[in-house]
């Protein structure tokens, strides 16, 4: 599924700039024959202004009046030998009106636009016609710009819609596996229940059963743990210093001799909502993986901090490290960086942390064959 994002992302980007690169080929294209047409009209207005200039008094200017009339679009500023401002058209009124120096800044750029034509009035004195970009034109040339703000939106929102979607499966494949796992194993622990229930009739192997029965509470804590998955969890007032102390405790047991625990606060009672059962699974979660990062041998430090506001609890192991690159992924479902595991454990404590607690769960250090701390962000 996660691929299968990745080639739509892929594909929408590669469909974007298929669209963008043709947009702007063929609109410079366009452009470009819109303002050889405009140069073109303004050289004809040029020669019918020189037809009346030169022309008799009985010869028909009915063409070329027409001809200087109908150009209402290109902006045109007509200056003397000197560069004084005579005439202009198709210019803003109000702004010539309102703003002085208006005219001249629209000199100026014209003349970095385009050359001028020059009209002979006589033999000693030249007028230059400048002219700009029509409106028309000006429009055409951000048209690129316009859509690739459109096209950027759209696969944006797309791509925010693919995420979430993507976001809302994921959840639910992670909701509905464990919610059958709870139930699949709910059926063997009643009969398991049950039987220990017969075998505590001979004394003999009581101290055995008694082992099995640990056993057997432990399965059904792993089993409401999964049940509670996907449900709204009742958090409750506790005490994180003993509850973290309890998980240390049972990790303890079961660690090999050579990996020494330690668990730090300067306060004996620190106080936050939680869900125990979930909130034991992240605990449990982060030993177990600073266990396997050590490979038998080092030291695995819990610091609880009671701050203004929220708690920290930073669980730091003396193992073989995470790579920087890789502090984030280890969040991700399915990325693992063990032979064995299907990459869940992270990924389902940082959910946990977060959807269920509001808080949060990262890397807050890490080196290659120094070790790594892991940090809880809790709200008091």
């Amino acid at each position: 599924m996660f691929k299968q994002f990745i080639g739509w992302k892929f594909t929408l980007v590669a469909v974007a700039v298929v669209i963008i690169v043709t947009t702007i080929w063929f609109v410079n294209n366009l452009s470009e024959k819109i303002q050889q047409e405009e140069t073109k009209k303004v050289a004809t207005w040029v020669e019918a202004n020189q037809e009346l200039l030169k022309a008799s008094p009985d010869a028909n200017l009915n063409l070329a009046v027409e001809i200087i009339r109908t150009n209402t679009t290109i902006p045109i500023i007509l200056t003397d030998d000197h560069g004084n401002i005579i005439d202009h058209r198709n210019l803003d009124s109000a702004a010539v009106t309102a703003n002085g120096s208006y005219l001249q800044n629209e000199l100026n750029d014209f003349r970095k636009q385009h050359p001028p034509f020059i009209m002979a009035i006589d033999a000693k004195t030249n007028n230059y016609i400048y002219y700009g970009d029509s409106l028309i034109l000006k429009q055409v040339r951000y048209y690129p710009y316009i859509q690739l703000l459109v096209v950027a939106l759209f696969i944006g929102i797309v791509l925010f819609a693919l995420s979430s979607t993507n976001r809302a499966t994921q959840n639910l494949v992670w909701v509905g596996m464990a919610k059958e796992t709870a139930h699949q194993l709910g059926t063997p622990l009643s009969s398991m229940e049950a039987w220990l229930e017969i075998l505590k009739e001979k004394e003999e192997i009581v101290p055995m059963v008694t082992e099995m029965a640990k056993d057997v509470d432990r399965l059904k804590l792993i089993t409401d743990r999964f049940s509670k998955i996907g449900s709204v969890p009742n958090l409750e007032e506790r005490n994180i210093v003993e509850q973290v102390a309890n998980m240390v405790a049972y990790i303890r047991k079961r660690a090999p001799q050579k990996v020494q625990f330690r668990l730090q606060s300067e306060e004996r009672e620190v106080v936050a909502m939680i869900s125990p059962p979930l909130f034991d699974w992240v605990v449990e979660n982060l030993l177990k993986n600073a266990l396997d990062a050590m490979e038998g041998k080092g030291e695995i430090i819990v610091l609880i901090e009671n701050h203004l506001a929220h708690i920290t609890i930073d669980v730091t192991d003396t193992g073989k490290g995470i790579p920087k690159a890789y502090h984030d992924k280890i969040f991700h479902p399915g990325f693992s960086t063990k032979k064995r595991g299907w990459g869940l454990g992270l990924s389902l404590a940082k959910r946990i942390i977060q959807d269920y607690h509001k808080g949060r769960l990262s890397v807050k250090w890490s080196e290659v064959n120094k070790g790594t701390t892991f940090r809880i962000w809790l709200r008091k």
